[in-house]
């Protein structure tokens, strides 16, 4: 089965168009809010199997976000938890096997085609987008939020040099310069985020669609135990890059210091 570059679309609601990438993120927001109501209904001080799975997993990634971000755990642990886990899950789901076989027959100009109706939603390039997106802009909202607008600007443009009339002069130059590069830097980012995640899923996709295309549904297997891994560690990567720009840019600035 081939794996179109562009998402296609399932169904249209007037001029808004429903892709399979976008219901499979919807399957998978609506299994861990499922998840979340059914492990929180009845909380126990010994909890069950559930609520202890649950649990174990919230305290593993609080841990780990504690580790770097500190007193400022706090703040930014539901956004990494949220991303990790969507991302996981949304990677994993397009693992599950028969699931893209799912789907209804379309009649174009080429003829009866099949569209599945799920399609993993990282390999689809507007979903990543869409969580680099996210990701940059909570990070210049966390850099505001904990250095003031003033030391927000001053993290990006600030005079390297002090002395005469001179130094100053070339100070602002050279500042401007570092603080143009620093922007683009942040453009670079989405780039960088969206790009990685979805080039990785894509590629597993397009690599378990012609082996199984070529010789059937066995040997797959080993692909699909390297894609679970390429999955999580995806997952961790996008997570823990995330958690480390909101941790830089929440920093204090200290240039003064100079």
């Amino acid at each position: 089965m081939e794996v179109p570059l562009k998402p296609e679309n399932v169904v249209h609601i007037g001029h808004f168009f429903i892709t399979n990438s976008l219901l499979m993120s919807w399957l998978v927001m609506s299994t861990l809010i499922i998840l979340g109501l059914l492990a929180t209904r009845h909380i126990k001080l010994h909890p069950g199997k559930l609520q202890n799975f649950m649990e174990y997993i919230l305290e593993t990634l609080y841990d780990l976000v504690k580790s770097v971000a500190a007193d400022r755990a706090r703040v930014f642990f539901p956004i990494i938890a949220t991303l990790f886990l969507f991302i996981l899950c949304a990677n994993w789901f397009g693992l599950i096997p028969g699931l893209n076989a799912i789907g209804i027959y379309e009649h174009s100009a080429h003829g009866t085609v099949f569209v599945p109706l799920f399609r993993s939603a990282a390999s689809d390039l507007n979903t990543t987008l869409a969580l680099a997106l996210i990701t940059v802009i909570l990070t210049q909202y966390y850099g505001i939020r904990f250095n003031g607008i003033y030391g927000y600007v001053k993290r990006y443009f600030h005079n390297p040099l002090q002395g005469g009339i001179a130094f100053i002069l070339l100070g602002i130059a050279i500042g401007g310069f570092v603080g143009f590069l620093e922007v683009v830097s942040e453009f670079v980012k989405i780039i960088s985020l969206s790009f990685r995640l979805f080039g990785n899923v894509y590629a597993g996709d397009v690599v378990i669609s012609t082996i199984t295309g070529m010789a059937g549904y066995i040997a797959p297997v080993p692909f699909l135990m390297l894609e679970t891994i390429v999955g999580l560690v995806q997952a961790t990567v996008f997570a823990l890059l995330t958690l480390v720009f909101f941790s830089i840019i929440s920093q204090p600035v200290e240039h003064d210091a100079h």
